[in-house]
């Protein structure tokens, strides 16, 4: 046993059995309250932590809290002291079974209590934790709500990206956005960039062989698959074997306390090495709490552009090469004086370049290094490319999707907001600031882990909705909570208008301190 918030709780050691089995915490150690939300009692299926009352022949959801609860061990907070408010209803919130809004609002609280604990280590005080689990829900595609100088800013995806009938009878994605890829999947295919050129190829294909031609030629996407058909496969096991998230200590170094400041973290320095969404996520959640963020990328590097309107909010934006020895010098420079490292490359990607864990956590003993990947360190898809939309589509999810919600044609679908991209990047900032937490009380250099398959997984095991509350439900916001959850910033292009911070403290509420920035903005230096 060791002490957090000053009481005694059980360890980060404490096994995944003892996790789902742990006494639920008591009421003056653990308070979640839910305003706005009703208990859903639906027929056996959804999964139920253990917690709670139950009735014959029901499970009993009361998510967002039994959602929360089943994030909180992966900080060792079997029971601790948690003040969180959740309102805005239950899910559905929109037309999916899957319950994305017990999702984000859930991984946001975590984010939230993981700031509070910073806050105490700071101040010696705690605050309060409120997320309303409709504006958590929209937050979870927040590019769809960006204006810039009064228009709005284009997320459409490329004409090529999407799902197409196979020879066998079964439905092939091609991930098509980055213009690499696409490439990558109409060399295979050997046609032109034309929907209709494309759908005639595919369906000269089995899905399981284009599947892997398209991996091997550096593409990405996939075989749609059922749920029961993932569960069967390897990669599905070696995800099954592994946490949520993992954060571990892979060095020595004297306790660190907190810079001075009037944020939870105020001080910190974060290098951001990711892209696309749910890394960039990661170091845009931890600006909103005070953090100093310098994204780095490259020129060199595809980008879709309207995403960093989104993710950019509070962060510096420098480009350099990693392929130049120059370059890295900067880069390692910049570790050097760096609190967090947050990376999204394939495994072993970033340890080609001296850049592994153990490497930078040499250099900068205390150092949290955050790594995210599509498919986890292990299994046969260790070093797969993959996406949001790749990990729905070969889990099963899309299919599910679709027989819930039937569409205007039989192909798979996608859920409507991106919630394995943006829960991974809140859970990729939970765990840095619980590291750091660490870092304050014991010292250590860190490393959080984590894959979008492992929170698809997650999401999935949350159950499902009843059926009957998917009939008439809005597939959009009401205009007023759009307004009400919006912001401006002003940016070098613009007036950017966009959604504000999800979650709210009670004594320092979330915001960035500088707007979004065309990428390459900045120079390579801490301000």
């Amino acid at each position: 046993m060791r002490k957090q918030f000053g009481r005694p709780v059980a360890s980060i050691g404490c096994s995944g059995a003892e996790r789902l089995r742990a006494k639920p915490p008591e009421p003056e150690r653990f308070q979640v309250v839910t305003k706005g939300t009703r208990r859903i009692d639906v027929r056996r299926g959804p999964v139920h932590n253990g917690w709670g009352p139950r009735a014959k022949g029901f499970e009993i959801m009361a998510a967002p809290n039994e959602a929360l609860r089943t994030i909180l061990p992966i900080a060792g907070w079997c029971h601790g002291q948690a003040d969180v408010v959740f309102t805005g209803g239950a899910d559905p919130v929109l037309p999916t079974p899957f319950r994305i809004g017990a999702a984000g609002a859930a991984t946001l609280a975590a984010t939230g209590l993981a700031a509070t604990e910073l806050w105490q280590a700071r101040t010696g005080r705690r605050q309060q934790v409120t997320v309303d689990l409709r504006q958590a829900t929209a937050a979870l595609r927040s590019s769809h709500y960006i204006r810039l100088a009064g228009t709005g800013v284009s997320s459409a995806r490329n004409t090529i990206m999407g799902f197409y009938p196979t020879r066998d009878g079964r439905w092939s994605y091609l991930h098509c956005n980055f213009p690499n890829h696409r490439a990558a999947a109409l060399g295979v295919l050997g046609v032109a960039e034309d929907r209709e050129a494309v759908a005639r190829a595919v369906a000269t294909w089995n899905a399981a062989d284009l599947e892997e031609a398209i991996i091997a030629a550096k593409g990405a996407g996939g075989m749609a698959r059922t749920q029961a058909e993932w569960a069967r496969h390897p990669q599905a096991a070696a995800v099954a074997a592994l946490p949520l998230m993992e954060i571990m200590r892979i060095g020595d170094s004297a306790p660190e306390p907190l810079p001075a400041g009037d944020r939870p973290l105020s001080g910190i320095r974060v290098l951001d090495l990711t892209r696309v969404l749910a890394g960039p996520t990661c170091a845009r959640t931890l600006a909103e709490h005070g953090a100093d963020v310098l994204k780095i990328t490259g020129a060199h590097l595809p980008s879709l552009g309207y995403q960093e309107w989104d993710t950019g909010h509070g962060k510096l934006s420098a480009e350099l090469d990693l392929r130049t020895p120059a370059d890295l010098d900067i880069v390692r420079g910049l570790v050097r004086k760096a609190d967090v490292f947050s990376q999204g490359y394939r495994p072993g990607t970033l340890a080609n370049r001296g850049l592994s864990p153990e490497e930078l956590a040499a250099i900068r003993p205390g150092l949290v290094y955050v790594s995210l990947c599509a498919f986890g360190h292990a299994g046969p898809w260790a070093s797969r490319r993959g996406f949001d939309t790749v990990v729905q589509t070969v889990s099963g999810m899309t299919i599910r999707q679709a027989e819930s919600i039937p569409g205007k044609s039989l192909a798979p679908q996608f859920y409507p907001v991106s919630a394995i991209d943006y829960c991974t990047g809140y859970l990729m900032a939970f765990g840095a600031m619980v590291a750091l937490a660490r870092r304050t009380r014991e010292g250590g250099s860190w490393l959080v882990r984590i894959s979008l398959a492992q929170v698809g997984k997650w999401i999935v095991d949350l159950g499902e909705v009843p059926a009957a509350t998917l009939r008439d439900i809005p597939a959009e916001f009401t205009a007023s909570e759009l307004e009400r959850w919006s912001t401006v910033s002003e940016t070098p292009s613009g007036r950017l208008s966009h959604l504000k911070p999800a979650v709210q403290l009670s004594e320092t509420p979330p915001y960035w301190a500088r707007p979004s920035v065309p990428l390459g903005y900045h120079r390579p230096v801490w301000p």
